[in-house]
């Protein structure tokens, strides 16, 4: 394959072929553009002017991401384009501190450029938009694609970033992150939703959502739903009797295990990118597109953060066809099986547990941070006196005590058992502080999601007693409102809770019940459902058929370490209690390090970052920590200026950053010298070494 220095004489070589058909034989012209196989349905293809709407803001500019959303003409009845700005409104919002004091606007926005400088520009960008469905004609896939073109793209010097949803987002959820670098560089951005994103059905009002995210009925809709959950009109109207207002939800309910095909997904975004180019730039002849720009003379760099970077690494361990030539991502939700031999220390001292699937991590986690969080050691920790109900974590502690998980007799003794496993099953003390906040916002909807799609069950298998719906009066969940289901594509994020869609216990003492204030049959009291936690943890540990269907989910999406001699950077926070740099990162990098022979991966762990940048706007993260986001640009930039200019890629390392301090809530603004670059040269103290099957990260 080319080097990417060569890529602009290829491209003008293949030019200048087209040019001249009429002495060329038929073998030397370029092949015709044809549509991929796998691109089902209607094409849709906007124009945005950079003024009245954009590509990367919608047209809200920097300071309208900042401001309240603008009104909606009917919110019950919003416009495509509404539902568009909304969506990237609240995925931005959700992805990066949205406050000036922590960045926004000085070290990273719309209105910083590709160089760093900070411009009065608001940031729009003008281009196109193109978006499809990749399926296999059933409609039970039904992957979104988009790609965007920004007019400052270069035909005779192409690049494509892509950009695959973070978390189970829909195709805007990694607009804040690759998106927003690659249109600021002038490059072709290819999202995907990874057969994952915000497709939820009503299977009370039976509405589904289409591929702009307009509520439809689930029937009309038909094969072009985001997702319609599987079964017949009368399996859903007796489930309805049964288990009134419930959700179904894509990445929980499709039964497709969509992470398995992850990688998949994003090379199909690569390749339709490459599709839209050349209709747009390829050349006429005899009235059809020639596919001149291509995957030889187009550079392309597998991006973006958490879920999406798992999927861009996926993405370049599968492709065997060489559509990708470089890799930047941060905080990657990537699975392994431990690698042999390999010792992980942190300084002198070994790890407790690494190389955790993320299923066996999540549901410890699930089952132990309610208790942890009552250590008073923890008494600091960010939103646990209003977000952590005391008295049902308390019993969590009684229930996981009388189970033989924990021991103690004392509610501290009890709590700091509970936080002493999380650190000997891979937990940094660095995440201490951040369990109660993660447990109330984030841990059990992904453990709930995570279990339904390894197993493959569906909405009306209620798994382990668990179910989406409204908040319930008297044993019964209430209907979504006619707004809020209106603008859930806009406003949801994939996995609920999320825009009034709760996670709920049907097996609850007196009813259906919000899981968090439910009362568990085996304990009969308030303890977080108990229960539904030990049933998740079993899927897991157990030998029941749903239990051997969960493993089984969970080894299709392994991945083996080899990057294909690629250069490639990872940046993770040391923090990240979501998704622990024991069990991903770190035992990743050790894995390339034995499985790739001509491994070009850097890792960089940053010191005081964590997983969520759009949580350091609250306070007790504000001034704790700093955004990884600062990173990930910068890993976008060495990886680019490696396959651009030849640049070096600074050797793996710890980058120490300085948080912002002051009071919770009330951190002052964050300076270049809290978050300093990655170092070309590292320090020996802080670089990260691999030898003899240890892997040495420094203190």
């Amino acid at each position: 394959m080319p080097s990417p220095l060569s890529r602009v004489l290829l491209l003008a070589a293949a030019a200048a072929l087209a040019a001249c058909s009429n002495s060329d034989s038929d073998n030397a012209r370029p092949p015709a553009n044809e549509k991929p196989d796998f691109v089902k349905g209607t094409i849709l293809k906007t124009a945005y002017d950079g003024t009245t709407d954009d590509l990367l803001t919608a047209g809200l500019g920097k300071s309208g991401l900042q401001a309240a959303l603008p009104a909606f003409a009917d919110p019950a009845n919003p416009t495509v384009a509404e539902i568009r700005r909304q969506a990237i409104y609240n995925n931005y919002r959700a992805l990066v501190d949205m406050t000036t004091n922590g960045g926004y606007g000085t070290l990273y926005g719309p209105n910083v450029d590709s160089t760093g400088a900070v411009t009065p520009s608001e940031g729009k960008i003008a281009g196109e938009e193109t978006i499809a469905y990749a399926d296999d004609g059933t409609g039970k896939l039904n992957v979104t694609l988009m790609v965007q073109i920004p007019s400052t793209f270069n035909p005779n010097s192409a690049c494509i970033v892509t950009a695959a949803s973070s978390g189970s987002r829909g195709v805007y959820g990694a607009m804040a992150t690759a998106g927003e670098w690659g249109l600021k560089k002038g490059c072709a951005v290819a999202y995907t939703d990874k057969g994952s994103g915000n497709g939820g059905h009503d299977q009370n009002a039976n509405t589904a959502y289409g591929l702009q995210g307009q509520r439809g009925n689930a029937g009309t809709l038909g094969i072009q739903s985001i997702f319609t959950a599987a079964g017949t009109d009368a399996e859903r109207a007796a489930f309805n009797t049964a288990f009134p207002n419930r959700w179904a939800y894509k990445h929980a309910h499709s039964q497709q295990n969509p992470e398995k095909d992850w990688g998949l997904n994003t090379i199909q975004a690569v390749r339709f990118a490459l599709y839209v180019i050349n209709e747009k730039y390829g050349p006429l002849d005899n009235g059809t597109r020639q596919a001149t720009i291509n995957r030889d003379n187009t550079l392309v760099i597998a991006s973006s953060v958490s879920n999406g970077a798992g999927a861009a690494i996926a993405a370049l361990e599968q492709d065997t066809d060489g559509y990708i030539d470089g890799l930047a991502v941060a905080e990657p939700q990537v699975q392994l099986n431990a690698p042999s031999g390999v010792t992980i220390k942190r300084g002198a001292n070994t790890v407790a547990a690494n190389s955790k699937v993320l299923y066996d991590y999540f549901t410890i986690a699930n089952m132990l941070q309610p208790c942890a969080a009552m250590a008073s050691s923890l008494a600091s920790s960010p939103l646990l006196s209003t977000n952590i109900l005391a008295p049902n974590a308390t019993n969590r502690c009684a229930s996981l005590a009388a189970a033989g998980i924990i021991t103690g007799t004392t509610l501290e003794e009890r709590a700091n058992s509970a936080l002493n496993l999380l650190h000997a099953s891979g937990w940094e003390a660095d995440s201490d502080l951040f369990h109660a906040s993660h447990y109330a916002l984030a841990t059990l909807s992904v453990t709930y999601t995570y279990a339904t799609a390894y197993s493959r069950s569906g909405v009306r298998d209620n798994l382990c007693g668990y179910s989406f719906g409204g908040a319930p009066t008297a044993g019964v969940p209430a209907a979504l409102s006619a707004n809020a289901a209106a603008q859930l594509f806009g406003t949801g994020n994939g996995v609920p809770p999320t825009s009034g869609i709760n996670i709920l216990n049907n097996n609850s003492v007196g009813g259906t019940a919000l899981d968090a204030i439910s009362v568990s049959p085996s304990t009969t009291v308030a303890d977080y459902n108990f229960d539904g936690a030990n049933c998740l943890r079993t899927l897991f540990t157990g030998t029941a058929a749903n239990a051997v269907a969960t493993r089984a989910g969970i080894d299709q999406v392994k991945r083996t370490g080899n990057l294909r001699g690629k250069p490639a950077v990872i940046v993770h926070g040391r923090s990240d209690t979501l998704i622990p740099v024991n069990q991903t990162s770190r035992p990743y990098y050790a894995l390339n390090k034995l499985a790739d022979s001509g491994s070009q991966l850097s890792y960089y762990e940053v010191t005081n970052a964590q997983h969520f940048d759009g949580f350091l706007g609250l306070a007790g993260y504000d001034n704790r920590l700093v955004p990884l986001h600062r990173y990930f640009i910068q890993a976008m930039d060495i990886v680019y200026n490696k396959l651009k200019n030849g640049t070096a890629i600074p050797a793996s390392q710890v980058v120490r950053t300085t948080p912002r301090g002051g009071a919770a809530g009330a951190a002052p603004a964050i300076t270049a010298a809290n978050v300093p670059p990655i170092a070309a040269l590292p320090a020996a103290a802080d670089q990260i070494t691999f030898a003899s099957g240890t892997l040495t990260i420094p203190e």
